[in-house]
């Protein structure tokens, strides 16, 4: 390849929710970007992120590791930030999380990419026994870096900004009822940015950090999960009343809720996840195994929650002290 040719990288998953963010800061960086998906036609809006040509998805289905092959071939750099919340049909934890997760680092491995960064999830170590979801995510890990030793292992806490599934739903649901279960309200949480979570996988893989390591990210505040919640609803503008629900019972409601021909909004397994810390590990600080490892400083809530929660306000931007409106950055 022409030294001038700028570098190709494939994001499989890329147009999720960190694929966006992670996208766009490649695209600004000047990388030709595959972003491979299951369903390519669904993901036009992506080369929106570059310029023309720059940005192309492509079909990739990690279950076929022949279109994972494909989508990795003459690649320099490797991310995969594909993971499933539950299982659904073909979609289970194992084909997702290990098997696809090893078939990724085999390709990136065939193309001779310089790098590749997984995405993992923070805690899956301490939660890999009551947990499918975080057993799978471990062993994914290691089936990673087994194929492809020298591969950076992300571990992000949950995850707040724009277009984020957890501040955004539990906004959504502020707006309409009237009361909110709170499951395990004295497990700790870690919110991280996403924005920085794409910086940090950005860095990694232009081999900012030591390879064939795990990074634990968190962002600067460590919250519970009720202070976590009043904090939502704070933003949010709502007042519903917020109840404590047994472990056992919710995750009996959500076996029954499970049978039902939707997406779930609990499942009994992130009912266990919600039990246990999700906190950067004293290791990992100690080590430098965190954002401090990218030379990246933690974004606080308190900059930007506000730039789009006030979407769940009862008169939106205005309805807020002052009268002025929030401006989205």
């Amino acid at each position: 390849m022409d030294r001038n040719t700028p570098k190709l990288v494939t994001i499989f998953g890329g147009s999720g929710f960190v694929g966006n963010h992670l996208v766009q800061l490649l695209a600004r960086q000047g990388y030709r970007i595959r972003v491979a998906v299951r369903r390519p036609d669904l993901a036009g809006e992506v080369r929106m992120f570059g310029s023309v040509g720059q940005v192309a998805p492509i079909q990739a289905n990690l279950r076929s590791e022949a279109s994972v092959q494909r989508a990795a071939a003459g690649a320099d750099i490797v991310i995969n930030l594909v993971g499933v919340a539950h299982q659904a049909g073909k979609q289970t934890f194992e084909a997702v999380h290990v098997e696809g997760a090893a078939a990724v680092a085999r390709a990136a491995k065939a193309a001779g990419a310089s790098a590749l960064v997984h995405l993992s999830a923070l805690g899956v170590d301490k939660a890999a026994d009551v947990s499918a979801y975080a057993a799978s995510k471990l062993k994914g890990e290691e089936a990673v870096l087994a194929a492809y030793p020298k591969a950076v292992i992300i571990r992000p806490s949950l995850m707040f900004g724009q277009g984020d599934g957890f501040f955004n739903l539990m906004g959504s649901m502020a707006r309409i009822l009237p009361v909110m279960p709170l499951i395990s309200g004295k497990t700790l949480f870690q919110p991280v940015f996403v924005g920085d979570v794409a910086e940090a996988i950005a860095k990694a893989a232009q081999g900012a950090v030591k390879p064939g390591r795990v990074y634990e990210l968190g962002g600067p505040d460590v919250e519970s999960h009720r202070i976590l919640m009043e904090r939502i609803l704070r933003e949010a503008g709502r007042n519903p009343m917020l109840v404590s629900v047994p472990s056992g019972l919710m995750k009996m409601m959500a076996s029954l809720i499970g049978i039902l021909p939707f997406k779930p909004l609990i499942t009994s397994d992130q009912v266990e996840l919600l039990g246990v810390d999700n906190v950067v590990s004293d290791a990992a600080r100690k080590e430098k195994r965190n954002l401090a490892a990218f030379g990246i400083e933690p974004t606080s809530m308190d900059e930007i929650l506000p730039t789009y929660m006030w979407r769940f306000r009862r008169h939106g931007e205005f309805d807020r002290e002052g009268g002025s409106p929030v401006i989205p950055t």
